[in-house]
C-alpha cells in the first residue's frame, strides 16, 4: 500500500501520539484521528486533525486503520466492529526478524527487538524498547508495555497485560486477559483472567 494512502487512527489520547510518530516515521502523510472525547474534537495532534467521534471513520473513506488505544479489550471492540484494512506497523528503529508472522493491526514501537519465528497476533502492542525472543507466541490483542522482556518460547494468551518492566523466563505460558504487575518476573504457567505480581510472579 502507497505511503500517500489515507490512514484513520482510532483514538487521540497518548497512545495515538506514538502510533502517529510511527507513522511519520514510515512516510504515512494523509492521517486522520477519530476519538469519543468531544474535547478533541477539531484538534490537531502532531499534525494530524481530530476529525470527530469513532463513528465517523465510515464516512472518512480510509484506505487503512490502526487502532491507538491501549485497552486490549476496547481494542477487540473496535477491531471487530469497525471496518478497515487494519495497518501493521514496525517502527523504523525496531527490529523484527523476517521470519516473523505479523498479525493485522499490530504495531511495534521505537526500540523494541522481536526475534526469530515468533507470531505476533492482530492488534499486539510491542511498546517501546520491549523485546521478544525467539519461538514465542504473542496472541491477539495481548499488550506487552514499555520494557516488557519475554525469553524464548514464551506464549502470551490473548488480551493479556504485560506491565512496564515485567518479563518471563523461557518456555512459560500466560494465560488469556492475564495482567502481569509491572517489574514482575514469570517463572512458571499462570491461568487465564489471574493478576500476578512480585518476584517471582504469584497470583494475588
Amino acid at each position: 500500500m502507497s505511503k500517500s494512502s489515507s490512514v484513520a487512527v482510532i483514538g487521540a489520547g497518548g497512545h495515538a501520539k506514538v502510533l502517529l510518530s510511527t507513522l511519520r516515521a514510515l512516510g504515512y502523510t494523509a492521517i486522520t484521528l477519530y476519538d469519543d472525547d468531544s474535547c478533541k474534537w477539531g484538534r490537531d495532534i502532531l499534525g494530524a486533525p481530530v476529525a470527530g467521534p469513532i463513528v465517523e471513520v465510515r464516512r472518512g473513506r480510509h484506505e487503512l486503520g490502526v487502532i491507538g488505544i491501549g485497552d486490549n479489550s476496547l481494542r477487540r471492540h473496535l477491531a471487530r466492529r469497525i471496518q478497515l484494512a487494519w495497518l501493521p506497523l514496525v517502527h523504523p528503529a525496531a527490529y523484527v526478524h523476517p521470519s516473523v508472522e505479523l498479525g493485522a493491526g499490530a504495531v511495534v514501537f521505537a526500540g523494541a527487538v522481536v526475534q526469530p519465528e515468533t507470531v505476533v497476533g492482530s492488534h499486539v502492542i510491542v511498546n517501546t524498547g520491549a523485546t521478544v525472543d525467539h519461538d514465542c507466541t504473542l496472541e491477539s490483542f495481548c499488550h506487552l508495555a514499555p520494557g516488557v522482556h519475554l525469553c524464548g518460547g514464551v506464549c502470551v494468551g490473548e488480551g493479556a497485560l504485560l506491565a512496564v518492566g515485567s518479563s518471563a523466563v523461557p518456555n512459560v505460558r500466560i494465560g488469556a486477559w492475564a495482567t502481569i504487575g509491572a517489574g514482575a518476573v514469570v517463572v512458571e504457567d499462570l491461568p487465564n483472567e489471574v493478576v500476578a505480581v512480585g518476584l517471582p510472579a504469584k497470583p494475588r
